[in-house]
C-alpha cells in the first residue's frame, strides 16, 4: 500500500499522474482526475452539462454526467487500452465539475453553456463535455467556432438532428440544422455516422447510414471521416444512441439496427488524422440503463478522446 492514496479527485497535487483508488471506492471524478475550477496548466478539461429539457422522448440525460463519471472508475491505473499508455503521464487533465443551469429558465441555458465553455477554451485546453441531451452541443459549437471559425462536424448518431427550427427552439432534434444556418458548421466538411432515421433535410452533410457502415471496415469509416473533414478544425459529437440498443439501452430515443460499441470505438481509435479541437458524448439516460452498459460505453468514448489527445501531445513534444 506504500505510495497509494484514496479520493484522488480531491487529494491529487497535480493534473498529471495516474490514481491508485480502488475501482469500488473513492471520489468519482472522470477517470479520477482532480476536481478543479483552475484550468491553468491543463491540457484537457472534462466538464459535465446536466441538461435534458430539450428531449422529445424519454427524459433523464441530466443524470448522464454522474453516470459516466461512475462508469469511468472502471479505468484503473494500468495503461489504457487500446492506447497502451498512461494517458496522464504527459497529458494534464482536470475534471471541471458541472455547468450550473437555471432549471426555471431554459432560455438562459444556451448562453450559460457557451460562456462557460468559452472561458475554458480561452486557456487553450481541449474540452471534453459530458451531456446532457444533444441540444447542449449547439452552444458548445458556438464557443468552439468563435475560437476556430466554422467547424467540420463529425456526428455519431442514429438521428440527423436537422428537423425544423425557428431559431429559438430548445430542441435536441434540430440543433445541427441551426448550426449550419448560423455558419458555425461547414456542411461540406461534415459527416454523420450511423444514421438510421430520416429527416426532411440534410443541409449537404454527408451521411453514412447504419446499413452502410455495417458493411464497411472500421478503417474505411475512419478514412471517410478524414477525407470529408479534409484537415479542417473538427468537432466530434457522439450521441450514445448511435450504438445499437443492445450496447446502449440507457438513452432517450433508442433505435434498433446500429453498430456495436467495438466497431465504433475502433473507428475512434483510427481518427488520429482528424484535427479534433473539441468533443462530447451525450444522451446517456441511466434510468433506462442496465448494469451500466450505456454509461461504460460513453465513458470509453470519452476516454478515447483523451487517448487521442495524449498521443497528439506525445507526437508534438517528441
Amino acid at each position: 500500500m506504500a505510495g497509494t492514496s484514496i479520493d484522488h479527485a480531491f487529494t491529487a497535487k497535480s493534473p498529471l499522474g495516474r490514481s491508485s483508488d480502488p475501482t469500488y471506492a473513492g471520489a468519482l471524478s472522470f477517470m479520477r482526475r482532480k476536481y478543479s475550477k483552475n484550468v491553468k496548466g491543463a491540457d484537457a478539461v472534462v466538464w459535465g452539462i446536466p441538461f435534458d429539457a430539450a428531449v422529445t422522448n424519454r427524459p433523464g440525460a441530466r443524470f448522464g454526467p454522474q453516470a459516466i463519471r461512475r462508469a469511468a472508475a472502471i479505468f484503473d491505473s494500468d495503461p489504457q487500452y487500446p492506447f497502451n499508455r498512461d494517458l496522464f503521464e504527459q497529458l494534464a487533465v482536470i475534471d471541471y465539475g458541472d455547468c450550473l443551469l437555471d432549471v426555471g429558465n431554459h432560455q438562459k441555458t444556451p448562453g450559460t453553456i457557451e460562456r462557460e465553455a468559452a472561458r475554458i477554451l480561452k486557456t487553450g485546453a481541449f474540452l471534453v463535455s459530458l451531456g446532457g441531451d444533444h441540444f447542449v452541443t449547439l452552444p458548445l459549437l458556438r464557443a468552439h467556432a468563435a475560437l476556430h471559425g466554422p467547424l467540420a462536424l463529425v456526428q455519431f448518431d442514429a438521428h440527423q438532428d436537422t428537423w425544423h427550427d425557428d431559431g429559438r427552439r430548445i430542441d435536441h432534434g434540430s440543433f445541427v440544422g441551426r448550426a449550419v444556418k448560423e455558419g458555425i458548421v461547414d456542411p461540406d466538411r461534415s459527416i454523420q455516422v450511423g444514421i438510421r432515421t430520416h429527416a426532411p433535410a440534410d443541409f449537404g452533410i454527408r451521411i453514412l447510414y447504419a446499413h452502410e457502415i455495417e458493411e464497411m471496415r472500421a478503417v474505411d469509416i475512419a478514412n471517410a471521416i478524414a477525407e470529408r473533414t479534409a484537415g479542417r478544425k473538427t468537432y466530434v459529437t457522439f450521441d450514445i444512441d448511435c450504438l445499437d440498443p443492445a450496447f446502449a439501452p440507457g438513452t432517450g430515443t433508442p433505435v434498433a439496427g446500429g453498430p456495436s460499441s467495438a466497431k465504433v470505438l475502433s473507428v475512434l481509435r483510427q481518427m488520429a488524422q482528424v484535427d479534433i479541437v473539441g468533443a462530447d458524448v451525450v444522451e446517456v439516460a441511466p434510468a433506462y440503463d442496465h448494469a451500466d452498459i450505456t454509461a461504460i460505453a460513453a465513458a470509453t468514448v470519452a476516454m478515447h478522446y483523451l487517448g487521442l489527445a495524449a498521443e497528439r501531445k506525445a507526437r508534438e513534444t517528441g
